[in-house]
């Protein structure tokens, strides 16, 4: 009798395991939202590129304002999987390609917090509601499951008191070509590596362990497109002025994600109340995250993943680690994700019309401007660039530089004397710009501009004087 119960209980289907691992991504990853960022469209376009030249470019072959200058596109292998998901099934295949990237990251949370908490679902909601803001199809959503699985060695390797193995650190180079976000990768490794010179009893191997992964890890970040210039190029960008300009570089506010605060909130409510044990390595490592986050929007993501991962463990006050997820449930969350992905890649669907994606608006350019030279709205310059036009600005701030991004914003917020010496140093023959453009009100005054077309999203104005 006994027997028959456990086998019952072991052969029981984890429902929140489904709904963490199946629902959430496919609900999430269906969501047209993804594709609310104009850069979604030059990542597709640079990815084209490399497909069709089988190389990686090195100079801009997109813009006018840079054409032939030197780039180097850091996510150039994540721009070839999303150009190869479009190619396959269109927008459709893109959002195929971030429900399963949502799939292993909750995958990866859920698992992990299931060896700790009672409700591991816990930790994945509140993640999301964190995410969310900057669940874009973009290159970054492709590494949020590496940084969860690369936390999670850590754990692991913290676990059995050793370093990670060697060949873990092959994941670098993946990390590396996929985003610049690996430099956060080695920070998390070198905490957890200073956790464990702290607390092994053996010190020196500790030291060693660790330092030769270190040095592992710093080598496979030199195995990329774009040799040390690509290891590099992360760095400098953190050191731009044009930053303030763009909201993921913002710093956080509750204006612009009251998520993140509410999450924020209950977070730390519930620290005080359940007065989790961590090792201090790891508080200090939660605790430089959080400035980062509050420092600049696009690292609440990467705080919301990581202590995801971490915070679980110091709930559990020492108990031992709750069983493994059943082999039943983990067969039917597999198959249930390979067949959601398919139908996810099939279902049509197409972005939002905005100026993210003003497709009607790129309609209405009539044939005679396509190849002449547009003065475009920021947001509007990536799908500019999929059309086959040559825009003036894109979303590619760092490759611009300061000089550029900075005056084109003056020139955005309605400078005349900066937008006339624009005009005719690039010869600019035509305007693309969003409706709450302040550039609009300069050309509806000027006589050697006129209106070509209008909708929703934005207006196309030619220039009349030669």
């Amino acid at each position: 009798m006994g027997d028959a119960v456990a086998a019952g209980q072991r052969s029981r289907i984890d429902l929140p395991l489904l709904v963490a691992v199946l629902l959430i991504p496919a609900v999430l990853g269906s969501s047209q939202t993804i594709f609310n960022d104009g850069d979604v469209s030059w990542h597709i376009a640079t990815g084209q590129w490399i497909l069709d030249h089988r190389a990686i470019p090195h100079t801009d072959p997109f813009s006018y304002t840079w054409f032939g200058k030197p780039w180097v596109p850091i996510e150039w292998l994540a721009e070839v999987v999303l150009a190869a998901a479009y190619r396959l099934a269109g927008y459709a295949g893109i959002a195929a390609l971030v429900t399963a990237a949502l799939m292993a990251l909750h995958a990866a949370v859920y698992l992990n917090a299931g060896r700790w908490l009672r409700a591991p679902l816990l930790p994945v909601v509140t993640m999301d509601f964190v995410l969310m803001p900057m669940l874009l199809a973009r290159p970054h959503v492709l590494t949020w499951p590496l940084l969860a699985f690369w936390t999670w060695l850590m754990l692991r390797a913290r676990e059995q008191d050793r370093a990670p193995p060697l060949a873990a650190a092959a994941l670098m180079i993946l990390w590396t070509n996929l985003h610049g976000g690996y430099v956060f990768g080695l920070a998390i490794a070198g905490a957890f590596g200073l956790e464990a010179l702290v607390d092994s009893a053996d010190k020196a191997r500790a030291f060693r362990q660790w330092l030769a992964f270190g040095l592992a890890c710093a080598l496979a970040c030199l195995v990329n497109g774009n040799g040390l210039e690509g290891v590099l190029h992360p760095l400098r960008f953190t050191q731009l002025q044009m930053l303030p300009l763009i909201d993921e570089w913002k710093p956080s506010s509750f204006a612009l994600t009251p998520f993140f605060f509410a999450v924020l909130a209950l977070t730390l409510g519930i620290i005080a109340w359940k007065r989790p044990r961590l090792p201090w390595v790891r508080w200090l490592l939660l605790a430089t995250l959080l400035g980062l986050a509050f420092l600049q929007v696009r690292h609440q993501a990467m705080l919301a993943i990581v202590a995801a991962m971490i915070l679980p463990q110091g709930f559990a006050r020492g108990a031992k680690p709750a069983a493994a997820a059943d082999r039943l449930s983990l067969r039917i969350a597999l198959g249930g994700a390979a067949l959601l992905i398919a139908m996810r890649a099939i279902m049509p669907l197409q972005p939002p019309d905005n100026e993210a994606n003003p497709w009607k608006l790129i309609a209405a350019v009539p044939p005679q401007l396509r190849s002449q030279h547009v003065l475009n709205g920021y947001s509007m310059g990536g799908p500019l660039i999929l059309s086959g036009i040559r825009p003036y600005v894109d979303g590619r701030g760092d490759m611009y530089g300061d000089e550029l991004v900075v005056g084109y914003s003056r020139i955005a917020h309605g400078d005349e004397l900066l937008f006339s010496q624009a005009v005719q140093r690039w010869n600019i023959r035509w305007a693309m710009l969003p409706l709450r453009s302040r550039l609009i009100p300069v050309l509806q005054r000027s006589s050697d501009w006129r209106l070509v077309a209008r909708d929703k999203v934005g207006v196309i104005y030619e220039r009349t004087s030669r």
